[in-house]
């Protein structure tokens, strides 16, 4: 069950980290009607307008309203639901410089399956500036970790990416 769910958190991780907006940034009549406006409302509103009128779908699949599907998709947001679900596991596997939650680890952070052991290596030698305390947090562990990396000349590439 724990592998399942594993590797259900970890297929969303990867599809949404490479998730720009759907259509490009100023696609649909909201994005239309608010352009140059910033804010929280403003932002709801233009999304409302156009998931309610269905006007950006028809927009991507027409190449009108601003649309376009020609981008790669980004998510600039960080996996910390995948991070705060195996923190017990990964501290284990990064004492180690081993195991599953170290592997997925790995993965949402991007680093490819050639540097995969010496992330598992570095980390390990890190440990104890990684999980600083016994109450470290996912967002502190995952400071942590990018600091060690971007030491790393190695790994410092996958900084930018996580």
């Amino acid at each position: 069950m724990k592998r399942i769910l594993l590797a259900s958190l970890l297929l969303t991780a990867s599809a949404s980290s490479f998730a720009t907006a759907p259509g490009g940034p100023g696609c649909g009549w909201g994005n239309m009607l608010f352009e140059g406006q910033r804010g929280l409302p403003s932002h709801l509103v233009a999304s409302i307008t156009n998931g309610t009128s269905g006007n950006a779908t028809f927009g991507m699949t027409s190449g009108t309203n601003g649309c376009s599907t020609d981008g790669a998709l980004q998510y600039n947001g960080k996996s910390m639901l995948v991070l705060g679900s195996i923190m017990t596991e990964l501290s284990e596997d990064m004492a180690m410089g081993e195991g599953e939650a170290l592997t997925t680890y790995a993965v949402v952070l991007g680093i490819k399956p050639e540097d995969r052991a010496h992330f598992a290596s570095v980390t390990q030698a890190h440990f104890d500036e990684i999980f600083s305390s016994a109450d470290v947090t996912a967002e502190q562990v995952h400071a942590a970790t990018l600091a060690v990396l971007k030491a790393d000349a190695r790994l410092a590439q996958y900084v930018e990416q996580a």
